[in-house]
């Protein structure tokens, strides 16, 4: 089976159209680009085949996940856009989904020498995520519901409680603050296994907006002049714990703010 056929037994089974449906049309609940969403299907057809192939264990891992990669493909929607608010069938795509003005939102990956099923166990154990995420204090809670506190100006705190809107164990994790906590945050963190034993890629996205009133200035605050830079160096911790089991204090270094 090629790639091709497989797009094409896609389109003949009623699901997607020999052109994709439009991203966005009434009522299918769209949040993926046009473009996005055939690179979707032709990766996940050539996933499909190329784990079929391979007749293993493993190889039958990449057809799952080429087949869900060419399903989100099909019906233009992804979990993970969907509990980040991110529209990406705008006309500038999915980078025009955070408004000007009202926080940020940063996509950072790094490459860690583990297996997909030991980051996602770890990371899916939230109270671990201040261990090198720099602006957290605590996370607390069980199941899909959890209790965030972070560091503010002047040694103040901001608090808001979220819940988990997507988990497919050994490769994702979705979370969003819940309606009217103090701050409006959504992220998701990825675990892609890459060929040849190279290791996990593991990609996080997060959203801030900051919140009202006398706190509004704590995203700058927590984050600095470039959000970034501050997550790349959260991942770079967290690739030092789960390698080496360890991570560089940064307790009374200057945060340059």
């Amino acid at each position: 089976m090629t790639t091709s056929s497989v797009y094409r037994s896609y389109s003949q089974s009623g699901n997607i159209s020999p052109k994709l449906r439009p991203a966005g049309s009434a009522n299918d609940g769209a949040n993926v680009g046009e473009v996005e969403r055939l690179l979707s299907v032709v990766a996940g057809g050539w996933l499909m085949c190329h784990g079929l192939r391979q007749g293993s264990l493993p190889g039958v891992g990449l057809a799952i996940l080429g087949g869900a990669l060419a399903n989100r493909g099909v019906t233009g929607h992804c979990a993970a856009y969907a509990a980040m608010e991110v529209d990406g069938t705008g006309p500038h795509g999915r980078l025009a989904s955070v408004r000007a003005g009202q926080g940020f939102r940063v996509t950072q990956a790094v490459t860690i020498n583990r297996s997909p099923e030991v980051l996602y166990r770890h990371w899916r154990q939230f109270e671990n995520l201040p261990e090198f995420m720099s602006h957290l204090v605590s996370v607390t809670g069980a199941g899909d519901r959890t209790h965030w506190i972070a560091r503010g100006p002047a040694g103040s705190k901001v608090e808001w409680d979220a819940e988990i809107v997507s988990d497919e164990a050994g490769r994702l994790i979705a979370w969003r603050s819940l309606e009217g906590s103090e701050v409006a945050t959504a992220g998701s963190v990825h675990f892609h296994q890459l060929p040849h034993n190279r290791g996990t890629e593991v990609r996080v996205e997060l959203k801030y907006d900051p919140p009202a009133g006398k706190l509004g200035g704590w995203v700058a605050w927590a984050f600095g002049q470039d959000p970034s830079t501050t997550i790349r160096e959260d991942m770079r911790r967290f690739k030092q714990r789960l390698e080496a089991g360890e991570i560089p204090t940064v307790q009374g270094q200057p945060k340059g703010r």
